[in-house]
């Protein structure tokens, strides 16, 4: 499991890559514990227990 922000950026572009759709995407983060929102600061990863943002996606996502 990613343990920092460059790690888990990592996964989860590679996650997005890997995934058909936005919606398959989320759903295969959802199941290690992650989510992707849309902030005014761009597309952000959130966990799912405590909801804190862990880091930002940028343009890539």
């Amino acid at each position: 499991m990613p343990t920092n922000m460059t790690e888990i950026r990592d996964f989860v572009m590679r996650e997005r890559e890997l995934a058909l759709s936005e919606r398959e995407w989320k759903f295969r983060l959802r199941g290690y514990g992650y989510d992707i929102r849309n902030t005014d600061e761009g597309t952000v990863v959130t966990s799912l227990i405590g909801g804190r943002e862990i880091c930002t996606l940028g343009a890539a996502a």
